[in-house]
């Protein structure tokens, strides 16, 4: 495929971000990327002493993104800038994605696509038009043992898909958080850069994405009950979703930020006529398949009898644990692997292509958007429209 490395950009990402520093892990991991130029905070102090940290020649630190965007399209074509990241609140999502995307860079984006339902359909319009490629980092199904749950669904060895259990509970925000001055907490919290939800947006949109990744089914139609449960928050921080699938399947969505004691252990079960299967991520490395009449399988990542897919994302030999970075290391490989592919005219191959996209990211939107209006309808069951 060659060796030269994709020319990498970030937007946001500065000292004191924690998803900035994730992404660029997840970028050099496998050597696909190089990070040449950056406008990592709306302060242009900040933003220089971050690219001064990260060894960025000085002139390729940008005080704002329009400027970083509209002086690299400017460069020789073997210089710019190739892919732009965009690690910002979800507020700061649309116009740096719509920007990159019309200036002519592929662009990777963190979770929720947007703002609103309606900027993440307009921005496929523009990913569309602009003909870029687009990455969404829903980190959990770059997990190799989620690939492999999706596969295993695929080939119809569980039988029709009957249930779906899917969890993500946290503790963080069990406290005021947001009033003990926690970056993360003030704008997680704030619906002007967070949006209509908290924790249905921030992780319940995982949970979501999840669920119809892993079952190849899509949600119809939802009932939720949204609570603040901390005093003086404005947003959600604890929810429940009853879920029908396109399929007939019944499902249960659980995410909470006030689960105290509890820190990142998304999990998910399912099933089928036949069997179900049961991922969390304190076990990253172990899938259980559940049969009607034998006994439990163990899966174990790296092992020789996984699919391409599941064997494709795994670096280590069996037995050697791969987490959250490596999921999310995954994401940007394959990304790159896709964008060398356009680039060389070859076709890539069916594993590399396996990475969310816009369509996740409209789903996304509509769920969290679907999620907090049945919270506040007396019908409670609403369509899911998209």
């Amino acid at each position: 495929m060659g060796t030269l490395k994709i020319r990498l950009g970030m937007i946001g990402g500065g000292q004191g971000a924690f998803i900035g520093a994730v992404h660029r892990i997840a970028a050099r991991m496998d050597d696909e990327y190089t990070l040449v130029c950056g406008a990592f905070s709306s302060d242009p102090d900040k933003s220089r002493a971050t690219g001064n940290l990260l060894g960025l020649a000085a002139d390729r630190i940008y005080d704002t993104y329009q400027q970083m965007i509209h002086t690299e399209v400017r460069l020789p074509e073997n210089e710019r800038v190739q892919v732009i990241s965009i690690v910002t609140p979800n507020h700061l999502h649309f116009e740096p994605a719509k920007l990159a995307l019309e200036s002519g860079f592929h662009v990777i984006l963190d979770k929720p696509a947007t703002f609103t339902f309606e900027e993440a359909r307009l921005l496929k319009e523009i990913i569309e038009r602009t003909g870029k490629l687009f990455c969404l980092t829903h980190t959990y199904t770059g997990y190799p043992m989620l690939k492999e749950a999706r596969q295993i669904v695929a080939s119809g060895r569980l039988g029709e898909i009957r249930k779906v259990y899917v969890e993500y509970p946290q503790g963080w925000l069990s406290r005021f958080e947001e009033g003990r001055d926690n970056k993360q907490a003030l704008w997680r919290t704030d619906p002007a850069k967070s949006g209509v939800a908290g924790a249905m947006g921030d992780i319940g949109s995982h949970a979501f994405n999840l669920a119809e990744y892993v079952s190849h089914l899509q949600v119809v139609s939802i009932c939720a009950d949204i609570n603040k449960v901390v005093s003086g928050r404005q947003l959600d921080d604890d929810g429940a979703v009853l879920m029908k699938f396109s399929n007939g399947a019944s499902g249960v969505l659980i995410a909470t930020q006030v689960a105290a004691g509890e820190e990142n252990n998304i999990r998910i079960r399912l099933y089928g006529k036949q069997g179900g299967l049961d991922w969390q991520q304190n076990d990253a490395n172990t899938l259980l398949l559940k049969w009607l009449d034998k006994p439990t399988e163990i899966l174990r990542t790296g092992a020789s009898y996984l699919s391409s897919y599941a064997l494709h994302n795994s670096r280590t030999p069996a037995g050697h644990p791969e987490g959250y970075l490596e999921a999310f290391a995954n994401l940007y490989r394959n990304f790159a692997l896709t964008i060398r592919a356009q680039l060389m005219q070859e076709k890539p191959q069916k594993e590399w292509l396996d990475y969310p996209g816009i369509e996740e990211g409209i789903r996304g939107m509509a769920f969290i958007e679907h999620v907090i209006a049945s919270g506040q309808s007396e019908t409670k069951w609403l369509e899911f429209n998209v």
